[in-house]
């Protein structure tokens, strides 16, 4: 199972630096998009997800901290998801003034034919 999470992290991560590399915004938008999704799923397989395993426990004995998931990357992840929501609604507006100001989407603000 790690070996997937690993590789799906790697080919989230590489497709985000490819799509930064291309001309256009929206590309490099996504791109950025991609990146923060990978690395959001690596801080969060970083956490020791279980499964069928109780998130807290009630009874009066004293809990083993080593049988329960750790709850601080999850709150991290779910932090910088919002904040990455945020951040590319401000992209989005930043990339579509430019549009309409410079009449291209291109980075650099010049297309080559």
């Amino acid at each position: 199972m790690e070996i997937v999470i690993s590789l799906a992290i790697g080919v989230l991560f590489g497709s985000g630096i490819w799509l930064i590399l291309r001309p256009r915004s929206f590309q490099v938008l996504t791109g950025l998009m991609l990146m923060s999704y990978a690395v959001n799923l690596f801080i969060f397989i970083m956490g020791r997800l279980w499964v069928n395993r109780p998130p807290l426990t009630l009874g009066d004995a004293i809990p083993d901290p080593a049988q329960f998931t750790d709850p601080v990357p999850q709150a991290l992840v779910l932090t910088a998801i919002v904040i990455g929501f945020a951040t590319t609604a401000l992209y989005l507006v930043v990339m579509i003034g430019s549009r309409g100001l410079t009449g291209t989407d291109h980075v650099d603000g010049e297309e080559t034919d």
